[in-house]
């Protein structure tokens, strides 16, 4: 999946936040993700604000702002790193090619 993360964003997307617990278990896919692609998203989108708020039992959730203020989010609660890989993909509106 690191493929379809390394490559530049629409250019709508102004901003892509995640929430997630730092040690909950549901959130360990939300984490594995991060960990696994936070370092290839930054760097092919080294303008766009990628923020990870962790906080002990906030449910594993990922928002992204666009243009024009519209903010849309996907719940990533007990989903695998894959799982959640698809979903954020989803959401930022990108596909695999």
């Amino acid at each position: 999946m690191s493929k379809l993360f390394g490559r530049v964003f629409p250019p709508a997307i102004r901003e892509v936040r995640f929430l997630l617990s730092q040690t909950g278990p549901a959130s360990s896919g939300t984490r594995d993700f991060i960990l696994a692609n936070y370092p290839v998203i930054k760097q092919s989108n080294q303008d766009l604000p990628v923020l990870i708020r962790e906080a002990e039992g906030t449910p594993a959730r990922a928002f992204a702002r666009f243009e024009r203020g519209v903010e849309k989010h996907v719940e990533l609660e007990n989903l695998s790193s894959t799982q959640v890989a698809s979903k954020v993909a989803e959401l930022l509106g990108i596909e695999k090619k």
